[in-house]
């Protein structure tokens, strides 16, 4: 194990005489907290993964009084490698924390969900002009709930149900006003909806409508306003 690790876990007796007057030097707790004048645009915010750990103030360099609480997080403002080989990440200033003892945000989730709503979009956008039928679960035809369990089923293995109720299960309620790219909007109060279609941005929404008109894109309006909406992939 390196001296840093060894330090950092022989402090960890300690740190509770020194934590109210470290936390107050950086921040009373969450990634708002701490500041600086370098942009943050770019670089992740940390978690601390472990009971509290001690801040120091360079790469490898001496302690300071300031520590973290576990399972907060914070914002950093560049990172730079210590003469132990880890990654440190700089929390402003003076302030460092390494790399084996906080958590970085997962890209891979964020990634596979936005491959995975790109795809559901794209096989709704192929299914435009094809004629609504009461029941009708593709691919020739389709009713609305069964053109939402078609795309999600086939562009992204996803299971959400035949019809509108169970639907509205698929995920997490969100607002009208919150809705982003691969939600289910819904008519109707929940487990009595009448209606479903997929946003897809813009303020525009695919939709199987009813019978004698065919899957196509509509617009959000005042006229007809869905009620709520369903994230299924956050």
């Amino acid at each position: 194990m390196n001296t840093v690790s060894n330090t950092l876990k022989k402090n960890f007796a300690t740190l509770a005489t020194a934590g109210a007057i470290g936390l107050a030097a950086i921040a009373a707790g969450s990634v708002a907290g701490n500041t600086h004048t370098a942009s943050a645009a770019t670089n992740p915010v940390v978690t601390v993964k472990y009971q509290s750990i001690v801040v120091y103030d360079s790469p490898n360099g001496n302690r300071t009084s300031k520590w973290l609480s576990y399972n907060t997080s914070w914002k950093t403002f560049g990172s730079a490698k210590g003469s132990d080989g880890q990654t440190w990440y700089n929390l402003g200033g003076s302030q460092w924390v390494p790399a084996s003892y906080i958590s970085l945000p997962s890209t891979s989730t964020a990634s596979s969900s936005t491959a995975k709503i790109n795809a559901v979009i794209a096989l709704a956008k192929k299914q435009i002009g094809k004629p609504y039928v009461w029941g009708g679960k593709g691919p020739s035809s389709f009713d609305c709930s069964g053109l939402m369990h078609y795309v999600f089923l086939n562009a992204a293995k996803k299971e959400i149900g035949g019809w509108t109720v169970p639907q509205e299960s698929a995920g997490t309620k969100v607002s009208i006003s919150s809705l982003k790219a691969g939600d289910l909007i819904f008519w109707g109060s929940r487990g009595a909806t009448y209606h479903v279609a997929l946003y897809i941005g813009g303020g525009k929404y695919i939709e199987a409508p009813k019978p004698g008109q065919n899957v196509r894109t509509s617009t959000l309006s005042s006229y007809y306003m869905p009620s709520f909406g369903v994230r299924v992939f956050k």
